[in-house]
């Protein structure tokens, strides 16, 4: 118990429930998800909801606010703490597995009207565990690639024509490695999808099996020489910076990221995005109710707001370039038309359907970052 009020000071959350009128949403990822839910989604619910108030804190960026939020849950069930303090979290995707195993969460999105608008399979599996109907995305982050048109006016539709144009144009790819960011990481579990051997989809959703890992060596020392014909770059930024002052000519990006440097004029309009075959690694950050939450009911109304069209396309899509929780299908029509042009033709809802892949499932994840350490940077 003294874990849980411990975690409660430091949260700034009190350890008694809120009143019934009030919604406690508790958050990982930056600041930016903070005020997007006290700026934007909280005076929209209040309005639509007459009484009732919505508070968020955050839990801080990264893995770490996931891990606090986890670890939250877990104070408050081991001190058999009958209504908890928390009525909507939103965390990365790789905690939400172990959150449902422990049984932490409730299952809900059966009972919301937004529910049947979620599509991508990321929403039923996340990383190899079963989270059908414990989550709603709250938007989906995708990487591509970004190139210049200046300087490959046709660019590779594929890995593998990405790796036989990186040998005929040293130098003109970068990408991050795996320590200078995640963009980085995805392209290297992309190349693994690609070209790995073995079967891609059982790295993706399980089970693990050691006998797998051994059928990387072939791609991994293609890699390994792909990564002596490429640029390093110092992380996800600085893959943007390189393309905007015409050092490289592609790599791998996050596309809220790319749209955003757009926007604040670091990179060219002209700039575009590419996301080839056999797709690449994206990740969601999910919308949860614990299982103890002291208003479900105001906690299901909150996320079916949260995860309507007109919210998905106004608050994800126009606010933060990011791509939408729900089906792109249902958002177009609440988009003008240069919004949806901007988010939706480089990289189309189709693209994201058949290429926008998961990461590797944990032990798969582990084992790949440490064959890339052996193969490619020693």
């Amino acid at each position: 118990m003294k874990t849980f009020l411990q975690a409660s000071l430091v949260l700034g959350l009190s350890a008694v429930p809120a009143s019934a009128a009030e919604l406690t949403l508790i958050t990982a990822g930056d600041q930016n998800m903070v005020d997007y839910v006290n700026e934007y989604l909280a005076p929209l619910f209040e309005q639509q909801n007459p009484g009732a108030t919505v508070r968020a804190v955050g839990t801080g960026p990264g893995d770490a606010g996931s891990q606090k939020i986890v670890e939250r849950f877990e104070a408050q069930k081991q001190a058999n703490v009958q209504t908890w303090d928390t009525d909507v979290a939103v965390v990365h995707e790789k905690f939400v597995g172990p959150m449902v195993e422990a049984g932490y969460l409730d299952s809900y999105r059966d009972r919301i009207a937004t529910g049947g608008l979620v599509t991508r399979s990321n929403a039923d599996m996340a990383l190899g565990a079963n989270v059908k109907g414990y989550v709603m995305p709250m938007f989906n982050s995708q990487t591509a690639l970004a190139y210049n048109p200046a300087l490959l006016p046709n660019p590779p539709k594929s890995y593998e024509e990405l790796a036989e144009w990186a040998k005929a144009n040293p130098k003109q790819f970068g990408y991050n490695g795996i320590k200078g960011g995640a963009s980085g990481v995805s392209f290297v579990m992309g190349w693994i999808y690609a070209f790995g051997g073995g079967d891609a989809d059982k790295l993706m959703n399980g089970p693990f099996e050691e006998a797998e890992t051994t059928k990387w060596d072939g791609a991994f020392d293609s890699l390994a020489e792909f990564t002596t014909n490429a640029t390093l770059t110092p992380g996800n930024a600085g893959t943007l910076d390189l393309l905007s002052r015409g050092e490289i000519a592609i790599g791998p990006v996050w596309v809220d990221m790319f749209y955003s440097w757009q926007a604040n004029g670091q990179l060219p309009p002209e700039f575009k995005l590419v996301l080839p075959a056999p797709g690449m690694p994206g990740q969601p950050m999910h919308y949860v109710i614990p299982q103890n939450a002291p208003n479900k009911e105001l906690a299901e109304k909150f996320v079916e707001l949260a995860t309507s069209a007109k919210v998905q396309a106004e608050g994800i899509v126009t606010r933060f370039n990011w791509y939408p929780g729900i089906d792109a299908q249902h958002v177009q029509a609440e988009l003008d038309e240069a919004t949806w042009n901007k988010l939706f033709v480089d990289v189309t809802p189709d693209d994201l359907a058949a290429k926008g892949k998961p990461f590797p499932i944990a032990p798969y994840n582990k084992a790949i970052l440490e064959a890339y350490e052996r193969h490619v940077t020693n």
